[in-house]
């Protein structure tokens, strides 16, 4: 028998103007870990307001940057040591709630003490790491990118407050959006998928594709905003159980050297990855095929065959593409394309290697990595 498991993650508390529950948590130390934006632009003040309020001391550490490094982690594992908390609080986009896990691993590692609570706050609907065990560090001297996997980064409570998201840019809701797209993708085809992950995947997916051009068009549209912060999580929930796949060690290994925001860089590879884990090559419907067309389907996305199923969807995610103004080659996204062609082969070995290759649905080489990357140009 095949014996399989399943985890929810934190507890959620979610709708506009849930920050507020901070004050029914057992805090008297807080050390809030953001970026300089969240501090300056005063997003942070509600979560301060109500450690306030509560009586609880607290500290910020604002210094977190995009594809958080292994110095700015060291920087507050510095602080932190020195503050000790019993609580750490996450706000911000995926690079905040990064930061926060590695802190509070490599604190308690080395420190010997018992973990702070860590509530993660999400000002972007995209990422999913206020619900998962993953954390990606960067290394800025080596052009290397770090995935931690461990049950211990689970933070223990997620707040979706839709208040955060309202202002977030049209460009970085189409990223962010396309992101939790390619979440539920390559959790539902993922070899470690289940009847309880595909609900999730499924969920997130009919979500992300009813709301995300109205959040992007339309940024005042609560009931948008919030339906795409929900899918958020929604897909977290499925890729942390699921896993994810070779869209995913592609993008790593791409904006390891570009530096490209990683939603973007998804939504360009996608339509790539579909197309090679389908196997539209082949002369007969594969079984992934097979799965990217029953998840279609659930879209009502039809195609007589599992093939032509699998390319109604890949056009159903360009026209999304299209419609929020989204690069769909590597030159759009910014890059050189001669530069990015000297790159492939270290990114293909690489990408082979990435912690999220292993759940692809179909096996794949180093030759294969090079051939999909020769497809983008």
């Amino acid at each position: 028998m095949n014996i399989q498991e399943f985890t929810v993650g934190p507890k959620f508390i979610f709708g506009s103007g849930s920050t507020r529950e901070i004050g029914k948590l057992s805090i008297t130390k807080a050390y809030v870990i953001c970026d300089p934006f969240v501090e300056k632009s005063n997003m942070i003040q509600g979560v301060l307001d109500c450690l306030n309020e509560m009586g609880a001391v607290h500290r910020v550490f604002s210094r977190v940057v995009p594809d958080p490094t292994i110095e700015v982690v060291s920087e507050s594992v510095a602080e932190i040591r020195e503050f000790k908390p019993d609580a750490v609080i996450a706000v911000g986009g995926g690079s905040a709630m990064d930061a926060a896990k590695a802190v509070i691993r490599v604190y308690t590692e080395s420190e010997k003490v018992a973990k702070p609570i860590m509530v993660a706050i999400p000002t972007t609907s995209g990422s999913g790491s206020e619900n998962t065990s993953f954390a990606v560090i960067s290394d800025p001297k080596s052009n290397e990118k770090y995935a931690l996997v461990d049950d211990s980064l689970v933070p223990d409570v997620a707040i979706l407050d839709t208040a955060f998201t309202m202002s977030v840019p049209p460009a970085i809701t189409a990223d962010t959006g396309m992101d939790v797209l390619t979440h539920c993708l390559e959790a539902y085809v993922s070899k470690r998928a289940t009847d309880f992950s595909d609900a999730c995947a499924e969920k997130g997916l009919a979500l992300t594709f009813r709301y995300i051009v109205e959040a992007y068009k339309n940024g005042k549209n609560q009931i948008a905003r919030e339906k795409m912060h929900n899918a958020s999580s929604i897909a977290g929930i499925a890729f942390n159980n699921a896993g994810l796949g070779i869209c995913h060690s592609l993008s790593h290994a791409i904006g390891a050297f570009f530096h490209v925001p990683h939603g973007r860089i998804n939504a360009v590879l996608l339509p790539h990855i579909i197309s090679f884990n389908a196997s539209l090559e082949a002369d007969r419907d594969t079984a992934v095929a097979r799965r990217y067309a029953q998840v279609a389907n659930t879209l009502n996305i039809y195609g007589t065959t599992a093939k032509q199923s699998v390319r109604a969807l890949n056009y159903a995610i360009t026209q999304l593409m299209k419609k929020m103004d989204m690069p769909t080659t590597v030159k759009e996204l910014g890059i050189n394309p001669a530069e990015f062609e000297k790159m492939i082969p270290e990114m293909a070995r690489r990408a082979a290697v990435d912690a999220c290759t292993p759940t692809n649905p179909r096996s794949v080489t180093v030759a294969d990595i090079e051939e999909i990357y020769r497809g983008l140009l």
